[in-house]
């Protein structure tokens, strides 16, 4: 199946159009290994089991120590959100019922009154309360809400959300907020330290046990090996698939996993490799289902480790010297899309004026008069299971660049030790990738390229250091900008300076894909966002 960019149009006229609007209800290193702690039984042995395999499993069980599509997905089987993104755009109720505008500034969602926690603790207001107060803390979510003021419980069942002034991208955002167990996170654990510390490198009882609202429990978690999930018998959801069991299997060889899925070993991959999808495609037990993606894939330059990579004049021969459109025909097998820019096509701040550049002998040019005609070193890392032929792609952006002298010293890893790494700016050169998480140009900027500001959380995934006051105060015009076509020329403006500055290395656009056994309905579940919805897989 392949979707249609006119999604992302949908989704930015939805989100703005909520300013001064009532929203209508919608009816609908390895760690070793672990047993997660709930106080709720799982459901009972029987029912459909899904063997499940991915590139890679969860780096944690708390939903918010790393703003990640693997940490997202695991929310999504955990954790139930106040509202979800359905296929077409639009937003669908979960733990809310139904939301409406109090004024500019004050949502208020109205939530379901039968949810129950993994722990047997009812879900309140106070419990969306204290998760927004903990995802404003988080280092890589504090960013998304900084425009937020916080939350109010009106009573129970009720609550507000505030932000600090007039956001279009407020219900975007609640597709963010998974609340969590407040009673269960509250106190201190057996070490004498706080429950609801979030702490990315190291232990902590978030990071250990898990008390969600999701259709799933944890049982057990052997992490890099395999996540076993049972369905907790008191979900709320009676309308949703028949799996009682989910077995996750991290695979990060592209070959294994589809050999997996070809003997039957497994039931459900994702990703499924380029070069494999004609093979998926034509084999009769099978189905697949793609997506045009809008997740960029870059390289940043960190100028302050490497100052070479601080040159305009160089970062601007890099790119012109990496040839994407070759990339993309040759590793991704022409299954993405090439990039210049963050935003793809449907995107506000898409700029239609920027072209993929390369051009070799212009990039020999610009070395020459940056007085690097020689070349100089420089070190790289990427990870080797995390985006669709990373490895791949990092081996041949190192060859592209030692054309025009400069030799990069490249190093490869797992996802699980690549994030410290990336944190810790190990290297001159670091790949990302990036899906906005509010489906808007705006996304990519705050967290890849303004200023770095830990109070803020601007620039969290911004490891090149790259920082450009007129970009920074143009995204946050955008912020409160109501005017659609004021809006898209902000967003556009920004685009193309960091085009001009070469502020990092665009490559593609990533497509979406999953391969399962036909007995199932794969295709209802799985969306842009590349979060599928498990719980609501049905096999036949």
């Amino acid at each position: 199946m392949k979707r249609s960019l006119l999604f992302l149009s949908l989704v930015l006229v939805l989100a703005l159009g909520l300013i001064g609007c009532s929203a209508e209800k919608k009816e609908e290193a390895p760690a070793k290994k672990e047993s997660a702690e709930k106080a709720a039984p799982a459901a009972e042995e029987g029912g459909k089991t899904l063997k499940l395999a991915m590139d890679a499993d969860p780096v944690s069980l708390d939903p918010h120590v790393q703003l990640s599509g693997g940490m997202l997905q695991y929310s999504h089987m955990v954790f139930d959100p106040l509202v979800r993104w359905a296929q077409d755009g639009s937003f669908e109720p979960r733990l809310a019922e139904s939301w409406e505008r109090i004024d500019d500034k004050t949502m208020r969602f109205n939530l379901r009154k039968d949810v129950k926690f993994h722990s047997g603790n009812p879900f309140t207001a106070k419990d969306v309360v204290w998760t927004l107060e903990r995802l404003k803390k988080s280092p890589d979510y504090k960013g998304l809400f900084e425009p937020f003021a916080g939350a109010k419980a009106v009573d129970e069942y009720t609550v507000d959300i505030m932000t600090k002034k007039p956001y279009g991208l407020l219900l975007n955002m609640a597709t963010y907020i998974f609340p969590m167990d407040s009673e269960f996170y509250t106190g201190k654990d057996e070490s004498g330290k706080p429950k609801d510390a979030i702490v990315k490198t190291g232990p902590s009882f978030a990071n250990t046990h898990e008390s969600g609202t999701g259709k799933y429990t944890v049982a057990e978690r052997e992490q890099g090996v395999r996540v076993v999930m049972k369905a907790f018998p008191e979900y709320w959801d009676k309308n949703s698939g028949n799996v009682e069991t989910i077995i996750l299997t991290p695979i990060k060889n592209d070959a294994t996993r589809v050999a997996a899925l070809l003997s039957g070993d497994v039931d459900f991959i994702m990703p499924v490799p380029p070069q494999d999808l004609d093979r998926i495609k034509g084999t009769e037990s099978l189905q697949l289902v793609t997506m045009s993606g809008s997740r960029i894939i870059t390289f940043q330059l960190n100028g302050e480790r490497n100052k070479a990579l601080a040159n305009p004049k160089v970062r601007q021969a890099i790119v012109y010297a990496v040839d994407n459109t070759g990339i993309v025909k040759k590793i991704m097998k022409g299954f993405a899309t090439v990039a210049a820019q963050q935003s793809p096509e449907g995107y506000s701040g898409h700029n239609p004026e920027l072209e993929p550049r390369y051009d070799l002998e212009k990039a020999k040019q610009l070395m020459k008069e940056a007085g690097y005609e020689n070349g100089f070193e420089c070190t790289m890392i990427a990870p080797n299971n995390r985006y669709v032929n990373d490895e791949k792609i990092a081996e041949a952006v190192a060859s592209m660049l030692g054309k025009i002298g400069i030799k990069v010293n490249l190093k490869t890893m797992p996802k699980a030790q690549y994030w410290d790494e990336f944190d810790n700016k190990v290297a001159d050169i670091q790949m990302i990738g990036w899906h906005s998480d509010t489906e808007d140009s705006a996304n990519f900027t705050e967290f890849l390229l303004m200023c770095i500001n830990k109070e803020t959380g601007y620039g969290q995934y911004n490891s090149g250091v790259y920082c450009n006051p007129e970009v920074d105060a143009l995204i946050i015009e955008s912020q409160t900008e109501t005017d659609l076509a004021k809006r898209k020329a902000i967003l556009q403006k920004v685009e193309k300076i960091l085009y001009e500055d070469a502020a990092f290395i665009p490559l593609h656009w990533q497509n979406l894909s999953w391969a399962s056994k036909k007995d199932m309905n794969t295709e209802e579940i799985v969306n842009i966002q590349n979060f599928p919805y498990f719980g609501d897989l049905v096999i036949e």
